[in-house]
Parts: C-alpha cells; structure tokens; sequence
C-alpha cells in the first residue's frame, strides 16, 4: 500500500508538469503506469530528430515522423503486462511501466535512459523522488545502433536490457555489453542464412548496400566472411547514412542507385533501415530497375513498404525475420478499443489519436484540392498519413477508435515484445519466490538479481521452448519471407526458415522461378581468379599453354607431353612446324621468277655460244662471260635452298653458293671494269705499271678465293645451322636459318659490296672510253643496283625476323638480274641483230 501511496507525488508531478518537485526531474517520456516493479520501454515512436544542427543547448528534441510499428510494440507491452497482472501469474504483485520515445537517435535515447533511471533512482541525482529503485530493467531499443550507445550506459550498473529488434552480432561481446540480451538469434546467424539462401539458388554474383551505423558495418563484415566461405562474390559494396536528415543523404541515394543501375548483378542485399529502404526503392522505381532484393530483417516484415507507390516494379523481395506468431488473443480487440487505464498516463496513445481523428486545417487544405484538381496532384502530407474520413466529424478525437492498427500494422511482428515481456514475468517469478498465493520475495532487490535470472530462464509459449544462450540470445531462428505480388501492393508469405541449431536454410516453395540472376559460369578455358578482396572470382582466360576443359574450374592445368594451347584453349594440341614452304605464294612466286632467271642464262649462253666468234662477244668479255654465266647459275641454285624445310647442311650450302658463285661473277666484271680502266689511262708510265696488274685469271682466282676462304673460317669457327624458335602466342614450332653470330655472314657480304665498290669506281673512272668498246655504264648501273638492294636489304633483314629466308632470296634473284640484264641481254641484242644484218646483205649480195 505504501508502494502505491509513493508513487502519488510522481503521478501528480507528471500530469501537471509541476517542475517543483525537482529542479532536475521533467518528464518527457511517453506513458507512464505505476505497479510494484517498473518495466522501462525505449521505443523509436518517431523516426527522426528535426533541426539537430540548430540545437545550441539542453533543448528538448524536436522528434518527428510518428513511427506506427514502433508504437503498436509498446501496446503490444502494455497489453502483455496487463495480461500478466489479470492472470495471477506474479500473485501480489503489479508490474508497471514507463516507456520512452528514442527518436532512433543515439543521443536522445540515453537522454531518455537518464530520466528512467533518475525515476529508478539508480543514478545520483540532488533529489529524491522514490527511495527505493523500481525500473528494474529496459526492453528495448529498436536499432541496434541505438542499442549498443544504451547498452554501454546500462552495463555499469548492470541493469539488464531486453531487445526484441537490435541483432547486431556486436552485441555478442559479453565483456563489452555484460547485461544485454534478446529475443532473436544474432546477426552472425542472419548472414550465414543470407548467404546460405544465395548459395541455394545459385546466387553467387551480388551486390551489398549497408548503413554507415554500427549496426550496418558489423552485419556487412559477418556477412562477407559467410559469403567467401560459400562462394557468393560481391560486385560492389555501398553505404548508405542511416540519419534520414544526414545533409549527404539524397546525393548517396542517387549514387547508389546509379551503382545499382550500372552494374551486372541481379541480386542486391539491403542491409538498412526501413526508412532508407524506402527513400532508395523511390529512386528505383523512378528509373525503373529490376532486381531481387534480399532484405535484412530490418524491412523484410515491413507492413508500410508493401504499400509503397510502384512496388510491384522494383522486382523479386525475399528476406529473413525473426520467428513470429499471431498476436495474443485480445490483443486486436485492445486496438480496436484503445484507452488508458485509471492512473496511467500515455501521452503516446494521445498524439495517434489526434493524428488520426484529430480536425486540422489540413485536413481542409486536403478536402479543398481534391474538390478541384484529380488525386493524384494533391500529395498528401505526413501530418495526414494516418488522419481518418472520419476527421472533423467527431466530438472527441480521445474517446474514437477504429480498426486502422489492426488493418495496417502486421501484428505478428509484436511477437517478440510479448516474449520480452514474458521473459522478465518467469525471471520475477523465480526471483520472487512466487508459489500458487502470493510472491514473497523482496521486491525491492537490485536489477543485476533480475539479470541473473534471466540468464537461467527457460520456459515454453506457444508450443516453443525460449531460453537465452551465452550469449544472451533466443534461438529461435528465422522465417524466410517472400514478397508475394498482390494487386497493387505486396503480402508477406513465409515460405521457408532458416534453422539456427542446424544452420541450414530450408526452402518450402522450391518451384519459385526467381530468374537468372547468377554470374555467367566460367566455361571451358577459363578459370576463376580472385579479382577482388571482397570477390573471390572473375573468368579470365587460360594462358598459353595451359587449358581447362570443365566448367567452374579454380585453376588451369598445364598442357602435358610437349604440347601447347593458345590463351581460352579448352585442350592441348601438338605444335606445327612452320618455315617457308614450298606452296607459300612467296616461295611459288620466287621459284617462278628463278625458273625464268635459269631460262635467261641458259638462253644467254646458247646465244653467246653461237656468236662467239663476234666482235661483240669479244667486246663482252669473250670466255669470262660463260665464268659469269656458270657463277650466275650457282647463284640462281641457291635460291632453291631457301625454300623448304632447313636442315644445317641446307642453312650452311646456300649462304656459301650464293656467296661463291656471287663472288665469281663480280670478279669477272671486275677484271671487265679494269679493263676499261687501263684504256682510259693516258699516262704511259701508269699505263704500263697498272697493265702489269691486269691478269684475268689471277684476278678472278684470287677474288674468288679470298670469298671462299671467309665461307671456309665461317663454317668452321660460327657455321649457319638451324634453330626452333618457339613463342607462347602461336602454335607452331618456327624452323628457321640463322647466320651464327653473323659475322660471318656480313664479312661475305662486305667483301663482295667491296668488290662492287671498286668495279663502279672503275667504271666510273673509264667513263670516256669510247662508247663502241665502253662498257662501263652496264657496270656502273648493275653494281648500283647491287649496292642498292642490299643496302636496302640489311635494316629489312634485321627486323623481319620470320621472312628472312625469303628476303634474301629475293635481293639475290634481283642482283643476278641486275647483272643478266645489264650485262649479257645487251650484248645477245647486239650479236642477234649483227648477225640478222649480215644475213641480210649477204642475201642482197647472191641476187642475180
């Protein structure tokens, strides 16, 4: 009686606002009941804090945006403390109640923490309202950022808190959160089922949105290790502010939903509020993409976002929420007829009523644009979001009821209260002593009692066993919820749960068709590569010479018994060789044009043979034309060795008749080059001197020698041989000529460019010669041809390396026909036409 009696100032100071009762006590919560022992209630019965950033002092908050879940959760409490006391389960004793608006908002939730526990008594204040603590314990708060701030407070003193909505694996930190504890399994279970359901269907390229509280970034991190243990990759992460006034809120909307709109992914997690859910699914439908969306249990049970304009649009909606049941039986009918008891006060009921039924010049404003313009132009403001048709028609806005709570508001999600509260009425009852009559135990004992014994409850509801585990959580696992398409709007239908003690998801409609929504598999001749640290794989093709030929393989093999791949290969193969064969159009095209060379010469020589008693063939050379006939024909001959497959002793022969024959016929024109040189002298002495030099036959011997003694140090010391050049990006086996070190090979070149220097120097010196016996010209313009094609020859040779063969063979088909045609055509010319003329006055002269 005299628990009931104290509590007389209390009730009195908080109807009358009188701030004399304490200079420090002003009651700012919502409802108030008073009882034997005191349950405290934070709830967010407003979802947000206006003007934060012009508040200066210890203003009250300004809390807007009246959050009709959260204030269905505390009568779900109130009703349930109420069935408790009607029951006779605690006989003797009342439970009452304070409860507390949040605001979801870290700082004003301790604010109102404070002023529980200053009422409790349990912090030091300057005066005295009870002498005895009675809030013994908080259930609440809803976010779990919210939650850990008020956990930390609430832990000093030990006084145990009950959530029924912070999952957050954070919380699992006994040492840091000793007296927290709640009616759901932890986040870490949530995204082991989360990333179980994506593995399930197949799911394993998707993309994650979280919010920046501690809630969001504990979930993401617990969530990307569960998604790499099963192979579900991350395309993209993105954070979203949970504080809907944050002054980056609408530009990080946009961002993220440009980041979903671009990216590959079909399936994006929502790790956030329901309030940001909905502020992001807005954008989504005003662009019009399609996803599935995994919801936390955040908004999966979200009653207003399957109302939302445009849902149907955004695409599939599957999520986890706690396990929940159909409300308390009565508790509809306590909805329908809502009222305070005598002697409570709750201002919360008050501000719904006045919301719903309450006449406001809105409500006009309202009435007034809809009688002019069509519905859809006249936006209804939040301030009517819940107003009744039946607004300004009522005398008293308190004493009218309806079934708007129970049409709008998915009751089963107040589960979770009626377990909290039911929770603290076992613990009591233990604490309490409690038999059939009475509960003899001290009521006024310290909350950290009360904690002890919720740590050791363990009782039946429903069918259902609840205790807490060591880590202060129920195990009570998930529901899997599907966002069934209803008419304009969606319904919520379980189709399967996921099994907290066995850890599996279990997924009653297996025949959803959810679309294809997972990455591209790697097929045959790529392999999975981490790309990402939060993504374990990208398909990226096999490097040369190695091959996968199964889809999804982690790594390539390598191509075995001297085979090879080219990059994406599914299988090996052997290498080709590859040279300058002989169908090759350049390798038909030379031969050809060897063909008709070897033609040449040989017409040449029968022309030459024929008229070589001519003054002509004298001029020519005489003999020394069938030497360079026989060098020009061995230089023809190895040309045909540089087509076809090279052996050593090919690479080694037709560098060395080339560079005889070659020589042979340059140092014939060179003793044809002294010549005319020596007629030109005028000078007796010289003339005399240089003649002695002029020996055809030492000349031509000893030119040819000297090459032939280069060829012969070359073969020995740094011969040509045949190598196999092999290159990762191709698939054949390159056989090709190499000169040694080419040394060898540019001291053959160099001594016959020497030899072609010094019968142009020659020729150009004996220029004046007369013409009838001057040759000069010939040589001048075969040698510069020769000068000119391999000087032109060097720099192409060095850089086309596969060619090289046919190269060469081209720059020695060009000078052998440099010297053909300015040497020998000229002269077989000259002998045919001498001889037609001769045949001819001889035909005129046997006339009769």
């Amino acid at each position: 009686m005299f628990l009931c009696m104290s509590w007389i100032p209390l009730v009195l100071c908080v109807i009358l606002g009188l701030v004399s009762c304490c200079d420090y006590f002003d009651f700012q919560c919502g409802a108030l009941a008073p009882g034997d022992v005191l349950i405290g209630v934070l709830k967010p019965c407003h979802e947000k804090v206006e003007d934060l950033e012009k508040r200066l002092g210890p203003q009250r908050y300004n809390c807007t945006d009246f959050h009709l879940l959260s204030f269905v959760e505390t009568l779900a409490i109130i009703n349930t403390i109420e069935t408790i006391n009607n029951s006779g389960f605690l006989p003797g004793i009342r439970l009452g109640y304070v409860i507390c608006d949040s605001c979801a908002y870290s700082s004003t939730a301790l604010k109102k923490v404070q002023e529980m526990l200053t009422i409790n008594d349990t912090l030091s204040v300057q005066c005295d309202i009870v002498n005895q603590p009675l809030v013994k314990i908080i259930i609440g708060e809803r976010y779990s950022e919210v939650s850990i701030s008020v956990a930390r407070l609430l832990s000093i003193n030990m006084i145990p808190q009950i959530s029924t909505t912070s999952s957050s694996a954070t919380l699992d930190d006994k040492l840091r959160f000793p007296s927290f504890l709640r009616t759901i399994p932890s986040d870490t279970h949530q995204t082991q089922a989360m990333a179980q359901l994506m593995a399930h269907y197949s799911w394993n390229w998707v993309g994650v949105v979280s919010g920046d509280d501690d809630y969001g970034q504990a979930a993401l991190r617990s969530f990307l290790k569960d998604a790499d243990d099963l192979k579900v990759c991350l395309e993209f992460e993105e954070v979203l502010p949970q504080y809907l006034n944050n002054a980056n809120f609408q530009s990080r909307i946009l961002e993220v939903a440009n980041k979903i709109q671009s990216s590959k992914t079909k399936v994006v997690l929502l790790i956030l509020k329901e309030q940001v859910v909905e502020q992001l699914f807005k954008e989504i439908i005003r662009r019009g993409i399609t996803r599935i969306w995994i919801a936390s249990d955040g908004w999966s049970m979200s009653q207003h976002l399957t109302n939302i304009k445009g849902i149907n649009k955004v695409g599939g909606i599957l999520g986890f929420s706690f396990i929940t049941s159909s409300p308390t039986p009565g508790f509809k009918d306590y909805l329908k007829n809502l009222t305070s008891g005598p002697g409570v006060v709750n201002r919360l009921i008050e501000e719904y009523k006045d919301l719903r039924f309450k006449c406001t010049p809105e409500v006009q404003e309202q009435k007034d644009c809809l009688a002019k313009v069509p519905p859809s132009t006249c936006p209804i403001p939040k301030s009517l979001e819940f107003k009744s048709d039946l607004a300004c028609t009522l005398p008293n806005a308190q004493e009218a009821n309806d079934d708007y709570l129970v049409d709008h508001v998915n009751l089963n999600l107040t589960y979770r209260e009626t377990l909290a509260t039911w929770s603290i009425a076992h613990a009591l009852r233990s604490l309490l002593k409690c038999n059939q009559s009475d509960c003899p135990g001290d009521t006024h004992f310290p909350p950290w009692k009360l904690l002890q014994e919720l740590k050791r409850i363990n009782f039946t509801k429903d069918g259902r066993t609840f205790f807490f585990d060591k880590s202060g959580n129920f195990v009570n696992g998930y529901d899997l919820i599907n966002w069934v398409r209803d008419k304009n709007g969606r319904k919520l239908e379980i189709v399967g749960g996921y099994n907290v003690m066995k850890r599996i998801v279990e997924v009653k409609h297996n025949n959803i068709d959810w679309g294809a929504s997972n990455k591209t598999p790697c097929p045959p001749g790529t392999a999975k590569k981490i790309v990402q640290i939060h993504c374990c794989y990208d398909c990226t093709d096999c490097e040369p010479g190695t091959y996968s030929n199964i889809t999804n393989q982690e790594n390539c093999q390598p191509c075995p018994n001297n085979t090879w791949s080219m990059k994406g290969w599914d299988h090996c193969e052997n290498r080709t060789e590859d040279y300058f064969k002989w169908n090759d159009p350049s390798a038909v095209a030379l031969l050809t044009i060897s063909g008709i060379g070897f033609l040449l010469l040989f017409s040449v020589l029968i022309i030459l043979v024929v008229g070589r008693h001519s003054t002509v063939f004298k001029v020519a050379g005489g003999n020394l034309c069938f030497v360079m006939i026989a060098g020009l024909a061995v230089s023809f001959g190895a040309v045909i060795l540089f087509v076809g497959r090279p052996t050593n002793d090919i690479c080694k022969s037709r560098q060395t008749m080339y560079g005889l024959g070659f020589t042979l016929s340059v140092s014939c024109i060179l003793v044809k080059a002294l010549r005319t040189f020596l007629a030109f002298l005028t000078d007796p002495v010289q003339h005399h001197k240089m003649k002695k030099l002029y020996k055809p036959p030492i000349i031509i011997i000893c030119g040819t020698a000297i090459q032939g003694l280069i060829c012969v140090f070359w073969l020995i010391f740094d011969s040509p041989k045949v190598v196999q050049r092999i290159s990762d990006q191709t698939m054949y086996i390159e056989l090709q000529c190499i000169e040694g070190s080419n040394w060898g090979f540019g001291i053959m070149l160099s001594y016959i460019s020497l030899l072609a220097f010094i019968c142009f120097i020659l020729a150009l010196k004996g220029r004046k010669v007369p013409q009838r016996y001057n040759e000069t010209g010939y040589i001048i313009f075969s040698m510069v041809i020769y000068l000119f094609v391999w000087i032109c020859f060097i720099p192409i040779y060095v850089t086309k390396n596969q060619q090289r063969s046919a190269i060469q063979a081209f720059a020695i088909i060009v000078s052998n026909s440099g010297i053909i045609f300015c040497h020998f055509l000229p002269k077989c010319y000259m002998i045919l036409c001498k001889n037609k003329e001769h045949i001819s006055k001889q035909t005129y002269l046997e006339r009769p």
